[in-house]
């Protein structure tokens, strides 16, 4: 069953990408939506192999708010575009999309291990896979690629907003532990940055990492590493 709203190639030119990014830009929604709280939320993430250029990418779907996992989708494959900053999604999004038309049903929620609207052209994976799939999304990242802003205080719940050159919002830096690094959350499509943020902050129940995608780096790591130990198993002579 294909949920996907929007369809386009993935294997671009530089320009060809960069231009598509900017069209669909155009198409990102950064408001709440009225069907709230959400009944299910998904953390999505990519491992890649650089020796074998694989990638292995799961969406992990979890019932809120108690945060049990209740399906897992999963696909690897060679990675087709080369690695360019600002155009991961055209590396990791064949992938993840193709994840999400297998799903029977969309979660109400998807958390992508990446970037949302704080982007060079404000489309980054979580963005992307929101206007494709017309699904409310969050990037919650571990580093910043673009904006600025100052530290949050140390506390649990300690925010500060991350802004582009223009002084526009592009989201929030939020401490998910106390003294512990923060991290970089941006809307995708069809939530506000406050919603995002609050969101990512209920998520992260323990770890500095909201459930859903630090459950999903786990996963894609293991994929990867079982992918790895039965390629490399010795072969039994006859």
């Amino acid at each position: 069953m294909s949920h996907q709203v929007i369809n386009h190639p993935w294997q671009l030119s530089y320009k060809e990408a960069v231009d598509l990014q900017r069209q669909l830009r155009e198409r990102v929604i950064v408001a709440d939506q009225d069907n709230w709280p959400p009944e299910t939320v998904a953390g999505a993430d990519i491992s890649y192999d650089r020796r074998h250029n694989m990638l292995f990418a799961a969406v992990l779907i979890f019932s809120y708010p108690d945060l049990t996992l209740m399906a897992v989708e999963q696909q690897s494959d060679v990675a087709s575009f080369p690695y360019i900053p600002g155009l991961l999604t055209f590396r990791e999004g064949p992938l993840l999309a193709g994840i999400l038309h297998r799903c029977s049903r969309l979660p109400d929620l998807l958390v992508c291990d990446g970037q949302g609207i704080a982007h060079p052209r404000g489309l980054g994976l979580a963005a992307h896979l929101g206007v494709l799939f017309d699904l409310p999304t969050i990037g919650c990242a571990k580093s910043r690629l673009v904006g600025e802003y100052r530290q949050p205080g140390l506390g649990k719940g300690a925010m500060t907003p991350l802004q582009g050159a223009t002084g526009d919002l592009l989201g929030m830096v939020v401490r998910t532990r106390e003294r512990v690094k923060p991290v970089f959350v941006s809307p995708g499509h069809l939530i506000s940055v406050k919603r995002a943020a609050m969101m990512v902050l209920k998520l992260s129940t323990r770890y500095r990492l909201p459930e859903v995608t630090r459950q999903a780096h786990q996963y894609v790591n293991r994929m990867r590493q079982k992918w790895l130990a039965e390629i490399e198993r010795p072969v039994a002579s006859a």
